[in-house]
């Protein structure tokens, strides 16, 4: 069983330099949406709107606005009311019939997404509860992984992991048939090659639970 308690290695930008822009590694983000988010109330926190854009809008727009090649969003619960609130962002969709048996459900439903279409080297999957997340987080993400920091790379701010979390290819297998509500998160503690990139970015540990959570999000930069 993965430690959760365990401590991985903290690495950060200046240890693995800069990939340009134009970096041959094919890269594809995943974008969790499909709970019932059932802590927040009865409405659906993903449509909850900061300043008019709902969240789960912004959350997408962190993955659009990066260096993926690739945006898949994963639907669940009020899926139509969800993919609206996307406001024809040039995303694809898929949803997930069985979400309410846990997040690894939707983990799975992405990467076979992922699988339909063209390879892809490695897969950032993020959460449409997190909307104060920088593109530029994702893309130092990108850049560790393609400078061989690991094959399973998790966000961080000052050191605490956050997400959104990056697989390779090596383990698309195991995504598709992890079970419950933890999605990949074990496997950055069943691997060697796993490692906490520093960010720099609040947003990648601020999610959204409860209403009152809204209030305490970073600044949002989507720069």
């Amino acid at each position: 069983m993965a430690d959760e308690n365990a401590e991985l290695p903290v690495v950060t930008p200046e240890q693995f330099g800069t990939t340009p822009a134009d970096s041959p590694t094919r890269t594809a983000g995943v974008l969790l949406a499909a709970g019932r988010s059932s802590r927040f109330g009865k409405s659906n926190k993903l449509l909850t709107t900061i300043d008019g854009t709902p969240i789960v809008n912004r959350a997408a727009e962190t993955l659009r606005d990066s260096a993926v090649e690739r945006v898949v969003v994963v639907l669940g619960h009020e899926a139509t009311a969800v993919k609206d609130a996307l406001f024809e962002l040039a995303v694809e969709t898929v949803k997930n019939d069985r979400y309410d048996e846990g997040q690894a459900t939707s983990v799975a439903t992405g990467v076979r997404a992922l699988r339909s279409g063209p390879d892809v080297d490695a897969v950032v999957f993020a959460l449409g509860d997190m909307p104060a997340v920088a593109p530029a987080s994702v893309d130092t993400l990108l850049a560790a992984f393609d400078n061989e920091v690991g094959t399973a790379l998790a966000a961080a701010y000052g050191g605490v992991r956050g997400n959104p979390v990056l697989f390779d290819q090596s383990h698309f297998d195991t995504l598709a048939a992890v079970e419950g509500d933890t999605g990949g998160r074990n496997l950055l503690f069943e691997t060697n090659a796993a490692a906490l990139i520093e960010t720099g970015d609040p947003g990648v540990c601020a999610d959204v639970d409860e209403p009152a959570d809204i209030d305490e999000l970073p600044s949002i930069d989507k720069t």
